[in-house]
C-alpha cells in the first residue's frame, strides 16, 4: 500500500514538473517572441526629408554715399576743404528732409590725397589734390533707401562728385522664424514617410532620430548672394527617422 501511495505522489510530481516545464517554455517563448518582435520593430525605419521655405524681406540695410573734389594747385587745398564741407552738408540735409534720422547716418572723415604727373623726363607736368568724403547710412527703412538713392544721383546735376555705392540688404529675424519652419520641415518629412509607408503597406510611428540642417538666406530667386535684393528666400532641410509599424 505505501509503494503504491509513493508511487503515485512520484506521478503526481512528475506531473507537476512537466506543467510547470511547459509553461515555463510558454513564458520564456512569449519573452523571446516579444523580444523579437521589438527588435523588428525598432529595425524597421524610414527617413525622410522635409524641406520648409520662406520668403522674407530685409530689415536692415546699409548704404554708403562717396563724394570727391580736386585741384590743380597745393593753394586750392583750402578752398577744396570748404567746397567738401558744403556737399557733404548737402548730402546730409538731404537724407535728413526724406526721412533719415541723424542716429542713422555716420559722416566719414575727409581725406586727403595727392598725385604728381610726370614726363619721359621726369618733368612735373601736372598735379592733383583732392578730397575724398563719405556718408554712411544704417537703416531698417530699407524700402526708403531705394527711393532716396534715386535723389542722390540727382546732386550730379548741381556739381558735386559722387559714387552712389549700391546698398546691401540683410534679414537678422532668423531665430524669430525658425521654429516655426522646422516645425514645417518636420511636418513635410512625416508626409513624404506616410507615402513610403503607404506603399509599403505600414504605419508610420514616432521619430527615431532627427537631423536638422543648416538655415540658408538667399536673395529672392537666386542661388548666390544674400544682401543685393530686399526680399530673401530662407530655406531649411531636416533629416528625419521614423519608427515603422505593422
Amino acid at each position: 500500500m505505501d509503494n503504491i501511495n509513493a508511487g503515485s505522489h512520484r506521478g503526481w510530481g512528475l506531473v507537476l514538473a512537466g506543467i510547470f516545464l511547459a509553461l515555463g517554455i510558454a513564458i520564456a517563448g512569449y519573452f523571446v517572441g516579444q523580444t523579437m518582435f521589438n527588435a523588428k520593430v525598432a529595425l524597421n525605419t524610414a527617413e525622410a526629408k522635409g524641406l520648409a521655405e520662406r520668403r522674407v524681406v530685409a530689415d536692415r540695410a546699409n548704404w554708403s554715399v562717396s563724394f570727391s573734389v580736386a585741384g590743380k594747385k597745393k593753394a586750392d587745398i583750402p578752398g577744396l576743404y570748404q567746397i567738401s564741407e558744403k556737399h557733404q552738408q548737402t548730402i546730409i540735409n538731404l537724407l535728413n528732409e526724406n526721412g533719415f534720422d541723424s542716429e542713422e547716418i555716420e559722416i566719414g572723415v575727409l581725406n586727403y590725397g595727392y598725385q604728381e604727373f610726370r614726363d619721359e623726363n621726369q618733368k612735373l607736368v601736372d598735379e592733383k589734390h583732392y578730397l575724398e568724403g563719405s556718408i554712411s547710412v544704417e537703416t531698417n527703412k530699407v524700402r526708403l533707401v531705394a527711393e532716396v538713392r534715386a535723389k542722390v544721383n540727382k546732386l550730379i546735376a548741381q556739381g558735386i562728385d559722387i559714387q552712389n555705392q549700391a546698398p546691401t540688404y540683410r534679414f537678422t529675424q532668423l531665430n524669430e522664424i525658425k521654429p516655426a519652419m522646422l516645425s514645417e520641415a518636420t511636418k513635410n518629412a512625416r508626409i513624404a514617410a506616410n507615402e513610403f509607408a503607404s506603399n509599403a503597406g505600414v504605419t508610420v510611428g514616432g521619430i527615431r532620430t532627427a537631423r536638422q540642417g543648416s538655415f540658408y538666406i538667399r536673395d529672392a530667386g537666386e542661388d548666390y548672394g544674400d544682401t543685393r535684393k530686399i526680399e530673401k528666400d530662407v530655406r531649411v532641410v531636416t533629416n528625419i527617422t521614423f519608427y515603422l509599424t505593422d
